[in-house]
């Protein structure tokens, strides 16, 4: 009698979590799937139309989806690479022990927690090309002004030094985390063979942390992959298409063209893009762990 109750207690204990899980993942799932494969226009009195994969055909069709592809791509390769080799080598250096440390590592982790529309109102200002500090600095050293994210050239380039300012103390976090719990052995047998500090890190603590490295990657990856505010605050896009990343070309064509067909394919399209990096990430992450 007492273990029926117990169990009837516990399944009455895990139906909000089940309904709020069916809720807020499984039918807006269900519902992109099916809206992927009809036509419809927000906002229009026609009711959806079945057209089968049509709206895949012409999501690879369009140009600006395929452009939209590698750019998303080369900024996530550029979100990563940044705060990874920055965000490890501040661990390095906030793993040893000076005075203000506590200080000065929560100050650099301060960008992590400020809000990204006021981290891209404040990096546009500073990039603007007459009025920005940036080019002002530059002038200091006679550098001519460059124009930042006012050039399709440079533009994603620019949005990934905004990326990296903000998620290299998460990195940085998560490498500290992996330093703090290394075993010592190895550092022992090192002061022993006579090896410096630079050899000790580059053969002794960089292959111990590297799971952790490679952690702090696969969830940068996909942040990074999925980058939406600051870039649309910051370019909306521009210069042109020349930051319109799929994000947030799913955005124009969904709550500017009012597309909603289209941009469920494009939705599904990512997911599996997304699912298929983790996937990989995660193997790799498997394969280097020393544990």
């Amino acid at each position: 009698m007492g273990l029926s109750l117990e169990r009837h207690t516990y399944s009455l204990m895990i139906v909000p979590a089940a309904v709020t899980v069916l809720l807020i993942i499984v039918f807006p799932l269900i519902y992109t799937l099916w809206m992927a494969v009809h036509e419809y226009s927000m906002g229009a009195n026609a009711p959806p139309r079945f057209l089968g994969l049509a709206n895949y055909v012409e999501a690879f069709r369009n140009q600006r989806f395929l452009e939209a592809i590698p750019r998303t791509l080369y900024f996530t390769v550029l979100g990563v690479l940044g705060p990874t080799i920055i965000g490890t080598a501040a661990a390095l250096a906030f793993a040893r022990e000076f005075p203000g440390r506590g200080l000065l590592r929560t100050v650099f982790s301060l960008p992590m927690m400020a809000t990204p529309v006021s981290i891209a109102l404040i990096w546009q200002m500073m990039f603007h090309p007459q009025l920005g500090v940036l080019n002002y600095f530059l002038s200091l050293i006679h550098v001519s002004p460059q124009l930042w994210v006012y050039s399709p050239r440079s533009v994603i380039a620019t949005l990934s030094i905004v990326e990296t300012w903000q998620w290299t103390p998460f990195v940085m976090l998560i490498v500290l985390g992996g330093l703090a719990v290394l075993p010592t052995e190895p550092y022992e047998a090192a002061l022993i063979d006579g090896a410096s500090r630079l050899q000790t890190i580059r053969y002794v603590t960089i292959p111990l942390v590297w799971p952790y490295i490679m952690t702090a990657i696969l969830l940068r990856s996909i942040d990074a992959l999925k980058a939406f505010d600051i870039i649309y605050v910051m370019t909306q896009g521009g210069p042109g298409t020349a930051s319109e990343t799929l994000n947030i070309f799913l955005y124009l064509q969904a709550f500017a063209f009012y597309n909603v067909g289209l941009s469920s394919a494009i939705v599904v399209i990512f997911f599996l893009i997304l699912v298929a990096m983790s996937i990989g990430l995660l193997v790799t992450r498997q394969k280097t762990s020393w544990q």
